[in-house]
């Protein structure tokens, strides 16, 4: 016992030593070839440089370790972006102070040089210890042991791997069903095409969304059991006038304690549970980089804590970092190589785009992946982590693309190093892999018909529309076809208009889900008053050839659905394949009679059209792979389980909505760890806030 501890010691620091050794050759050679970079005086022997690169070599790796954590526990309230932009200039400030320290004050480094140096060498150092790590499996496998036993420790609890398993849930944010099948056999994530071999111990199935196929709304039904009135992404509500959007934290927050509310239930991830990187919490306690927790104040800060257990290894930072700046350049490689190649459909993907899918590709993997491991290590009993890379990349490249393919490839990496990890963990766990919707590719609505949902809108009410919609063909017919219902003459672009306008209309998107809703109005509005007041709406937008159907309120019929060539069908009598939904698949009628009971229904829900033939959507926003209504692989996420878990249905029964998804997930941990614990309420003010605690 004394030799293996003596060993392991040893081992250590001769790691230490090795490290540091190439740190300092590190800092010998950079000074060589920079020129505002110095470790010597003019009559500096070899041996006082080397002295003087150890020790400074020495003095950054000793303030890496000591000051670099406080220093990220300081910078918590700073944004994710910012922070993963200003790790170059900590480290290099870091590197400042450290040749101060020489004696003699040998070294001497310009401020922007002091950030390249700084930012080198972390790099040689992290690769330098990973690769010793990587050659000694038995110092690696200790290291894990003894991190799973220092956190069972803290936590109190000692249960070993021979007690109950615990289950990571890991959404592939955007992943529709055939395309994880298509990248696993075509070898892009070769991690996944071995959980599916024959014998492999895993199972796939796709299962089918709700009419508002997007985030917010499956993974609130999936993470809290309802998504009851969540009829899109965004959506307007007439009695308070807020536009609710599922991206929000204040809008996260409220839909979070609508759910709870309806339930009665705090969520999946009540007893022992972790959620990272999500838009709800689950009930979970253990929280980074959740959307809903971001609104509140006081506790509900704990989510930013997610970015201090991964940026206070200084190694961390300056990888992530470093593969920040280059997955910016890559963006815009990959642009550039789209533009040469006059890709169709295309958009613009400049601005601040390029850094916008760094942070979701790069930052928020490695954070979430990281904070993933945290929690196996610390043999919590469920974990639910979203990773957001694919549906963002998807949204301006195309699901197909292949800049899309290498972020599957890339996910799939992330998907072997948490399985990896699974092997040293204090319980065993099981890996539950899943979507909360897919995308459907095409052209958007305005770069297939010169202008947008809004331009549309507000054409069908006789309201000017801008100038570049009233400069194509669509704006104009679509302007005339208003003035000759108004019993108007046409007119040439720059005539006045003198008469009344009604009130604007909030027009918004969800991917080729629109919803219009009519402030002016209380209440739903219905068929009956707008063609009154508004006599070109209905019939500009259901004749449109880049709008599928809608769905309104009838005063006589109840709700219809109207479709091209005044084809209207009450939503009662709705079948699928039949009429206007025809295009649209399956539980398609049903899906659309469940969003008409919401009360946050707007008054006309427009769904773009869809093509059979070649899976294309219009999305009313600047996508060209999107998700948010019916149409295509959206709706068609999937589901992949270990087989010793029951199935999800009955064999020849469909998984359909992100409630059944639920009930499945709940099943799956009480089959893994027994029934869960009933929760209560803490008092009205948890209840407001959306938290709620564990019985006993």
């Amino acid at each position: 016992m004394g030799d293996g501890r003596w060993r392991t010691a040893g081992s250590a620091l001769l790691r230490v030593v090795l490290v540091w050794a190439v740190s300092t050759l590190t800092m010998l050679v950079l000074a060589g070839i920079l020129p505002d970079f110095q470790l010597q005086s003019a009559d500096d022997s070899t041996t006082k440089i080397a002295f003087t690169a150890a020790w400074g070599a020495g003095a950054f790796g000793l303030l890496s370790a000591l000051v670099w954590p406080v220093l990220v526990r300081a910078l918590l309230i700073v944004p994710a972006l910012v922070l993963g932009l200003l790790v170059f200039f900590l480290n290099g400030s870091l590197l400042l102070v450290a040749l101060r320290l020489v004696p003699d004050g040998r070294g001497a480094v310009a401020p922007e040089t002091a950030v390249v140096v700084a930012a080198v060498m972390s790099a040689v150092a992290s690769a330098t210890s990973t690769a010793l790590a990587v050659r000694d499996d038995n110092a690696y496998r200790r290291r894990l042991s003894r991190l799973a036993d220092r956190r069972r420790r803290r936590s109190g609890t000692d249960a070993g791997r021979s007690g109950p398993p615990g289950t990571v849930f890991v959404q592939l944010d955007g992943v529709g069903h055939d395309v994880l099948a298509r990248a696993a056999e075509q070898g892009l994530m070769p991690i996944v095409a071995g959980w599916l071999a024959d014998g492999a111990g895993h199972r796939l199935t796709p299962w089918r969304t709700d009419w508002s196929s997007q985030t917010g709304a499956s993974q609130l039904g999936i993470l809290h059991g309802s998504n009851h009135d969540v009829p899109a992404f965004r959506w307007y509500e007439k009695e308070t006038g807020d536009v609710m959007v599922s991206s929000r934290p204040a809008s996260a927050l409220e839909l979070q304690r609508r759910a709870i509310a309806r339930t009665r239930d705090g969520g999946l991830l009540t007893v022992d549970g972790a959620s990272r990187g999500n838009l709800f919490s689950g009930g979970a306690e253990q929280l980074a980089l959740v959307l809903s927790m971001a609104a509140r104040r006081g506790k509900g800060r704990r989510s930013r804590a997610g970015y201090f257990a991964y940026f206070s290894d200084p190694a961390n930072a300056v990888r992530t970092a470093l593969s920040f700046v280059a997955e910016v350049f890559r963006e815009i490689g990959q642009s550039l190589a789209a533009r040469i190649r006059k890709d169709t459909p295309r958009i613009k993907r400049g601005g601040l785009y390029p850094f916008i899918r760094a942070f979701a590709t790069v930052v928020e993997r490695d954070v979430v992946v990281a904070a993933v491991i945290g929690d196996m290590f610390a043999g919590r009993t469920a974990v639910y982590a979203d990773l957001v890379a694919y549906d963002e990349v998807a949204h301006h490249s195309g699901p197909d693309s292949r800049d899309a393919d290498k972020v599957l490839a890339r996910l799939d990496r992330s998907l072997a190093l948490i399985a990896k990890v699974a092997e040293h963990t204090p319980r065993t766990y099981r890996i539950v892999l899943l979507s909360d919707h897919g995308q459907s590719p095409g052209e958007t609505f305005a770069g297939a018909y010169g202008l947008t949902l809004k331009d549309l809108v507000r054409a069908g009410c006789g309201l000017p529309v801008s100038r570049r919609a009233q400069r194509t063909r669509s704006g104009s017919e679509a302007r005339d076809a208003v003035r000759i219902a108004l019993h108007r003459r046409p007119v040439e672009e720059g005539d006045a208009e003198h008469r009344t306008k009604p009130s604007d209309p909030v027009v918004l998107a969800s991917g080729n889900l629109g919803l219009v809703s009519f402030p002016d109005i209380e209440g739903r509005a219905s068929r009956e008053r707008l063609d009154r007041e508004r006599p070109a709406l209905l019939g500009t937008l259901a004749n449109h050839p880049g709008i599928g159907f809608l769905l309104v309120r009838s005063e006589r019929h109840g709700s219809v659905v109207l479709g091209r060539g005044g084809e209207e069908v009450p939503v009662a009598e709705l079948e699928d394949g039949k009429g206007p939904l025809a295009p649209f698949g399956p539980g398609a009628a049903d899906a659309v009679r469940r969003t008409d009971t919401f009360p946050h229904v707007a008054d006309i829900m427009v769904n773009s059209m869809y093509d059979e033939a070649t899976g294309r959507v219009h999305a009313f926003e600047e996508q060209i792979g999107s998700h948010g209504g019916l149409g295509g692989r959206q709706s068609r996420p999937f589901l992949l389980w270990p087989a010793d878990l029951s199935a999800p249905v009955a064999p020849g029964t469909e998984l359909v909505g992100a409630e059944q998804v639920h009930e499945v997930l709940r099943r799956w941990l009480r089959e893994c760890s027994g029934p869960q614990v009933p929760i209560v309420r803490s008092g009205p003010a948890d209840e407001a806030d959306g938290t709620v605690e564990a019985a006993g």
